[in-house]
């Protein structure tokens, strides 16, 4: 098998935005698809910015040179015609995602690879939709211009070639693989993350505390910018709430099904950043703010 040169992703949301600035830095030819042309022109809007902003840091990079490397389809099979690697990026839906494997598998070279972004679902429940099952992957980022890891694992027939390539090609991009043994609900790290989230929402739609207050704690004692409400209004609170209710249908443990207030949340339409409100207001969030967890001291 050849060598990954060009990357696919079907899916223009934020991480698709992301996977595809962050391959373009590292040298790759990118190929992005989404149904909706306003969602290609929000992630031709981010993809840039994480682009220029990277190159302003670092001597000598010219942004355009990386821009250039990315191409917007809304055909899908012209999206992954040449790919090496196709990341599928869509809606946390097992159905969906089986359909969209189902579609790459028909159109996609016989040698390309096959990953999902998905957060939660392992590819082994998406990987009979394909004829190619030696070439699936869970590959699933958490941002990587923030947070430069991913999570790796193999579905029930991945050949070693195809892992080793996988591995190979995050670590060119500057991320850390990080390798799940076993297959397992939610992988590494985010099965970690989603324990954190699941106390932190059943917290504050039981009225234990306030979700500025779980926030407050989580950044002083990790040190991190942002606490788990805001990152989940980053995320989007549609995405948490899908991932929330993969656990809930694997386990059918009444611990895991999200909140009525958080579901309340979604009905309304309070998705977070991409429609400005969710916990917080994107116009004006506080919890960016200086004095957000500044200590009070007495006089």
């Amino acid at each position: 098998m050849d060598d990954i040169k060009t990357v696919a992703i079907i899916g223009a949301g934020f991480l698709g935005s992301q996977i595809a600035a962050w391959s373009a830095l590292h040298d790759y030819e990118v190929h992005i698809f989404d149904i909706s042309s306003e969602a290609l022109e929000k992630t031709k809007e981010i993809a840039h910015q994480t682009i220029e902003l990277y190159c302003a840091q670092e001597e000598g990079r010219k942004p355009e040179e990386c821009i250039e490397r990315i191409f917007y389809h809304d055909k899908l099979a012209d999206t992954v015609s040449g790919a090496d690697l196709i990341i599928e990026a869509v809606p946390e839906k097992l159905e969906l995602k089986k359909e969209i494997f189902a579609q790459i598998d028909k159109n996609a070279p016989a040698h390309a690879i096959i990953a999902t972004n998905s957060s939660s679902i392992p590819v082994s429940k998406i990987e009979d939709s394909v004829q190619r099952k030696d070439k699936v992957l869970n590959i699933h980022f958490y941002a990587p211009s923030q947070i430069p890891m991913v999570d790796i694992m193999r579905g029930s027939k991945t050949s070693d070639e195809t892992f080793a390539m996988g591995k190979a090609w995050i670590e060119s991009i500057n991320c850390v693989p990080l390798v799940v043994l076993k297959e397992t609900l939610g992988f590494v790290f985010n099965r970690v993350w989603r324990a954190v989230k699941r106390e932190a929402i059943h917290m504050w739609a039981g009225g234990y505390a306030d979700f500025r207050d779980i926030d407050r704690a989580w950044m002083v004692f990790t040190g991190m910018g942002l606490g788990p409400f805001a990152l989940m209004d980053a995320v989007g609170l549609d995405v948490v709430y899908d991932v929330e209710m993969t656990y809930f249908n694997e386990s059918r443990d009444p611990k895991d099904e999200p909140p009525k207030a958080f579901k309340e949340m979604v009905d309304r339409g309070e998705l977070g950043m991409k429609t400005i409100r969710g916990f917080y207001d994107w116009n004006d969030p506080e919890c960016v703010k200086p004095d957000f967890i500044k200590i009070k001291r007495k006089k």
